[in-house]
């Protein structure tokens, strides 16, 4: 057991590494729900104040008023943008942790593919010691039968 001490270390290690990313991915896939569901807001909050806007009542509004209300727009259409800034942004850091996790997993996967071949090699050194055993003592009794028979006892 002592030969797979190393592989066993580094098969730890890669799992921690894993779990760690995993983490990672699924904090990373929050934030982009998060950003999501604040565009959501945002897009309902300017359909709903366009909406308002546009009711019956509209004609006595003035000049002042229909100004400040493009204006108000104009800087909610502003941050509608950088939401969207921020969605690609969260989603591009979405697709890297999920290519790190990959990455990870796949290490993952060789380590325990080389410690699978490792035991196997180990296991088969061991029958060959025990069938080395098996035939030394097969050969001392087969010595202990025949010296009777040579010396005529």
């Amino acid at each position: 057991m002592l030969q797979l001490k190393s592989i066993l270390l580094a098969i730890d290690l890669a799992t921690r590494k894993r779990d760690e990313l995993a983490r990672s991915a699924a904090r990373m896939h929050q934030n982009m729900q998060f950003a999501q569901e604040q565009m959501s807001q945002l897009e309902g909050y300017a359909t709903d104040t366009d909406g308002r806007w546009i009711q019956p009542g509209a004609e006595g509004r003035s000049a002042e008023l229909i100004r400040h209300h493009y204006q108000f727009m104009d800087r909610l259409q502003q941050a509608i943008t950088l939401q969207s800034g921020v969605i690609a942004n969260a989603g591009a850091q979405v697709e890297a942790a999920h290519h790190l996790l990959l990455q990870a997993e796949q290490r993952l996967a060789g380590l325990n593919q080389v410690l699978k071949v490792r035991q196997a090699s180990v296991l088969q050194g061991q029958r060959r010691a025990e069938q080395r055993q098996t035939d030394e003592f097969a050969a001392i009794a087969y010595a202990r039968r025949i010296r009777p028979s040579l010396t005529g006892d």
